[in-house]
């Protein structure tokens, strides 16, 4: 195709956004929706059921004649939807989103927002699940449409829509079991749940860190003691705690010290990590809120980017047995119970992980004193394979097209537990992931947000890469 089709392509995208797109988008904000870890009622008030009912009546009013969809029901399970739109050219690819949503926190929104009222104030759409990510369907069926719109060739397209990922997709599994005909085997995932650096570039998303959590509990005595009494005796629990993290993190510098949770940095790494700082410089780490005067763990901006998704690191993110400074008393406590969660990078094995730190922890405790570390999560990282010539160039045409610049590449140093197990489903299988969500689309958060010019412009990219596995 040339460059006044792609143009003609472009014009029918942003029309359609406003005109279909978006009126259906601001109903499913109406619909709370929320995933199964945060609604144990979800079956019965069928707000999950409604989100797939409302995405299906919009397939509905597609011009796409042979386009079939399916609503998927295990017991006990949240339902999934499956659609198929038959190929007008070679190979096969699987588009995967999700329509469950996050809880609304709705006392932390802006006056005049609210999650489950959509609020469109350009370039922005408000709204619970607007990039989180009701907007993924919407935007692949519509690079789909686009294309048999303008007699431009495209693969078999089958798509993959859950109702559980908010709450780690622990509902997936059962169905990729169970429906394996209907999903196929893609030559290419697409997946429109990750994020971008800004709104002025193609953000491919190539890496996304694993976790690994587990509490660490130490125990001393049967029950508190007066800490004048039993002061400089019995070992103080958080004292032996501080002492135990200090054997997985430099509580200097916080480098993790466990090996296991590392991989190599190579210099194709490093390159890209310096790309990413040429475009969006020091905001790699001035974006997040820190204090006037706090200076990031590193200040290289380099190492910054390769620190949040290359390297491992650290959170204490809860605690038991340690009562509030309003009912602390001066006792010497038996115990203190602390929830650790390790970021790991993609390429680290989460389990082996979770095993280095075990072993790390307990042995040989300080004092003798009773020490357990309980795994409770492990997901492990994704890096992405590297991506098919025909769609690499096909994706710098729709970003030079857009912004004058080729694509950019996106790391990620958050955690998406389907990626890893969709890779692992499908080894030989390119991926495509991507998406709208800005540094300020706060996600899971007050004023979520779409950016709508920026998911107008991915919808040509999505198009122009469908086109390109196609032709080859």
């Amino acid at each position: 195709m040339d460059e006044s089709q792609v143009g003609q392509m472009l014009n029918y995208i942003r029309k359609n956004w406003k005109d279909s797109v978006l009126p259906s988008l601001c109903d499913f904000i109406r619909i709370p929706a929320q995933s199964p870890s945060f609604d144990p009622d979800w079956e019965s008030r069928g707000e999950l059921d409604q989100a797939i009912e409302l995405f299906c009546s919009w397939l509905d009013s597609l011009d796409i004649h042979d386009l079939t969809y399916a609503v998927h029901r295990l017991p006990g399970r949240t339902p999934i939807l499956l659609v198929d739109v038959p190929g007008t050219g070679s190979g096969d690819v699987l588009f995967y989103s999700h329509l469950d949503k996050q809880p609304p926190v709705t006392e932390l929104w802006s006056e005049g927002k609210h999650p489950f009222e959509p609020v469109i104030e350009e370039p922005y759409l408000f709204g619970r699940g607007s990039v989180d990510d009701g907007y993924g369907g919407y935007l692949c069926a519509l690079a789909v449409q686009t294309l048999r719109v303008h007699g431009v060739p495209h693969p078999r397209c089958r798509f993959l829509i859950e109702t559980c990922e908010e709450s780690g997709s622990f509902d997936l599994p059962p169905y990729l079991d169970a429906f394996s005909e209907e999903i196929g085997t893609p030559d290419l995932v697409v997946v429109l749940d990750s994020g971008a650096g800004d709104y002025e570039n193609i953000w491919i998303t190539e890496s996304l860190r694993g976790l690994v959590a587990g509490t660490l509990k130490v125990e001393v005595s049967s029950e508190g003691v007066h800490s004048g009494f039993a002061g400089g005796i019995i070992p103080e629990t958080f004292r032996i705690a501080r002492n135990l993290i200090s054997r997985v993190e430099d509580s200097s510098t916080g480098e993790i010290l466990v090996p296991e949770l590392h991989i190599e940095i190579d210099e194709s790494l490093r390159g890209r990590a310096e790309r990413i700082v040429q475009v969006l410089g020091d905001s790699v780490w001035s974006a997040f809120p820190m204090l006037d005067g706090v200076e990031p763990q590193v200040t290289d901006p380099v190492e910054v980017v390769l620190n949040g998704n290359w390297r491992p690191a650290l959170a204490v993110i809860g605690a038991n047995g340690i009562p509030s400074t309003a009912d602390a008393g001066n006792v010497l406590r038996p115990f203190t119970e602390l929830l650790l969660s390790f970021r790991i990078p993609p390429g680290v094995d989460s389990e082996i992980a979770s095993e280095a730190i075990k072993n790390v922890l307990e042995g040989n405790p300080p004092h003798g004193s009773k020490v357990t570390y309980s795994p409770v999560v492990g997901a492990d990282g994704f890096r992405a394979p590297p991506m098919h010539p025909s769609i690499d160039l096909a994706l710098n045409r729709a970003a030079q097209h857009l912004y004058g610049e080729n694509w950019m590449p996106l790391f990620e140093g958050g955690t998406i537990p389907f990626l890893s197990m969709m890779q692992n489903r499908f080894p030989n299988s390119s991926f495509l992931v991507t998406g709208s969500m800005g540094p300020d689309g706060n996600a899971h958060g007050p004023d979520e947000k779409l950016h709508l010019p920026a998911s107008e412009n991915l919808t040509l990219a999505i198009s122009l890469a469908l086109n390109a596995l196609t032709e080859g």
